[in-house]
């Protein structure tokens, strides 16, 4: 073939750019859509607070609640909104969001769609360490007041720190021991889930079997911190959670590269330079220990960390750099949500956050199952 019958180079140039031009548009556009939900959801999550401190028991209007968080107004509305209900949002917001976290962080170094603090035991360890503290230790009692809700007497525990340190400790020896056997048996990430879920049957057997010898009220005590409540944590607390998940979140943004990676496969990552094996190490770790002080904290949550990564991909798809803060986003959304229509469904207390968030999350996790056995 002759020179003349070959296209020139400009042309060829201008060609591969016609064609990249309409690509680059979709993309660009493509992204503009999903930062405006982002923005349009965390408008969302604002009016969602809003309305969770005015509605309740002792209902607050718009003017009022502006008016004492912004002029400091005195009255029994500064009460309501600085000592019950703001702690019990906050919290929500950032429990929902290192929950969400978690779980992504988890299926995605894992590259498990299961793969939460639920399915690898961390929740149930925190609850065998809880249970520990309070029936050995005395950390549960029933004071002889009235009723805290209309449907459960109040049960306090009496050493709350025993228990919050007790069941960190348990949901991070679950922690260790799922990282010990990936590192050292070099399990792949099916197994791990496997060993998780193990893990978790160990646990509850031992919780069961620590009720056997616990009395009435430690039974009742352990069974009120397993529902999960946003509403136990104090200012503290939440500061020191808000302190953990912040810097974690960072890590992992800015790790969302390496994230990504990892969907091609480990070979292709490591070719891109991922250390694969010590990124999953520390990723795990991290973002089990935000798994571990939210549920130290709040008891257990159960699936939210499941349920948030999910909705996140059928929303932007699975690049990190929006499924991260996605993800995160969501599971405060789901979190306050939850807890919000649980103060609201029970007119004098509150039904347990947990148990809301277990409705949502099973229907989630048997769809993912048959996804899975239909494969």
């Amino acid at each position: 073939m002759s020179h003349l019958e070959k296209p020139p180079i400009a042309a060829e140039r201008i060609l591969i750019q016609a064609r990249e031009i309409p690509i680059l548009d979709h993309y660009r556009a493509s992204i503009r859509r999903k930062t405006a939900l982002f923005l349009a959801l965390c408008l969302f999550l604002l009016a969602l607070i809003v309305y969770a401190i005015a509605v309740g028991s002792f209902d607050l209007s718009l003017t009022q609640i502006l008016r004492t968080l912004l002029m400091g107004e005195e009255g029994p509305g500064k009460i309501v909104i600085w000592n019950i209900r703001l702690p019990r949002i906050i919290a929500a917001v950032v429990t929902g969001w290192g929950l969400g976290l978690s779980g992504l962080a988890m299926q995605s170094l894992l590259k498990n769609p299961l793969a939460s603090p639920s399915t690898l035991g961390i929740s149930q360890g925190a609850a065998f360490g809880a249970a520990l503290a309070i029936v050995f230790l005395g950390a549960g009692r029933m004071p002889g007041s009235a009723l805290r809700t209309g449907a459960a007497a109040s049960l306090v525990l009496s050493n709350v720190y025993a228990v919050t340190f007790f069941a960190f400790l348990g949901s991070m020896a679950s922690t260790v021991v799922i990282l010990m056997l990936a590192r050292l048996k070099k399990m792949s990430p099916e197994a791990v889930i496997l060993a998780g879920v193990a893990l978790s049957s160990l646990f509850t057997s031992g919780t069961i079997l620590i009720q056997y010898f616990a009395s009435e009220v430690e039974i009742a005590s352990v069974v009120f911190w397993t529902f999960g409540d946003v509403a136990r944590s104090n200012w503290r607390e939440i500061g020191i959670l808000t302190l953990c998940t912040l810097p974690v979140w960072g890590y992992f943004f800015f790790e969302r590269w390496s994230l990504n990676a990892l969907l091609a496969g480990e070979d292709t990552a490591r070719s891109l330079g991922v250390e694969v094996d010590r990124f999953r190490l520390w990723g795990m770790l991290l973002a089990s220990l935000v798994a571990a002080l939210a549920t130290a904290f709040h008891g257990v949550i159960a699936f939210l960390g499941l349920l948030a990564p999910h909705i996140g991909r059928r929303l932007v798809g699975a690049d990190h750099r929006l499924l991260i803060p996605y993800s995160g986003l969501i599971g405060s959304l789901l979190l306050l949500s939850a807890d919000t229509a649980g103060r609201l469904l029970i007119g004098s207390g509150t039904l347990p956050v947990g148990v809301l968030t277990s409705f949502m999350g099973a229907p989630m996790f048997l769809y993912l199952l048959m996804k899975g056995v239909r494969r």
